[in-house]
């Protein structure tokens, strides 16, 4: 009888050097989030927001003082039928412009890659 022993060459795979493309990516990969809206952009926000709760607040009440009488006046106002919805389409016009301005801060392609 022949007494050959078998051998076993155990081989653990080895970890491949990143490719070109992997390193580049994470070379032009940004460091800092840049956000979508600037400063701006929020204070125009809050001001639009503002002037629409201003506006229904100009447009509440009109409760009469004598639930017998009926006083045209109080509902029908000048301020409650002009007024407050003229500032409440105001805040809403703000809150577009705030929405659609550019931030200051534009990512340009040269910036991206340097």
């Amino acid at each position: 009888m022949s007494t050959k022993k078998k051998v076993v060459v155990a081989t653990t795979p080895t970890k491949s050097a990143p490719t070109v493309q992997r390193s580049k990516a994470a070379a032009v990969a940004p460091k800092s989030t840049i956000l979508i809206f600037d400063k701006t952009n929020y204070l125009l926000m809050l001001v639009g927001l503002a002037l629409i709760a201003f506006g229904l607040v100009l447009m509440s009440g009109g409760q009469m003082p004598d639930p017998n009488t009926w006083d045209e006046s109080l509902i029908y106002s000048r301020r409650r039928t002009v007024i407050a919805p003229a500032i409440i389409l105001l805040g809403l016009v703000v809150e577009i412009i705030a929405i659609f301005k550019k931030p200051m801060h534009e990512v340009t392609p040269a910036a991206e890659v340097a």
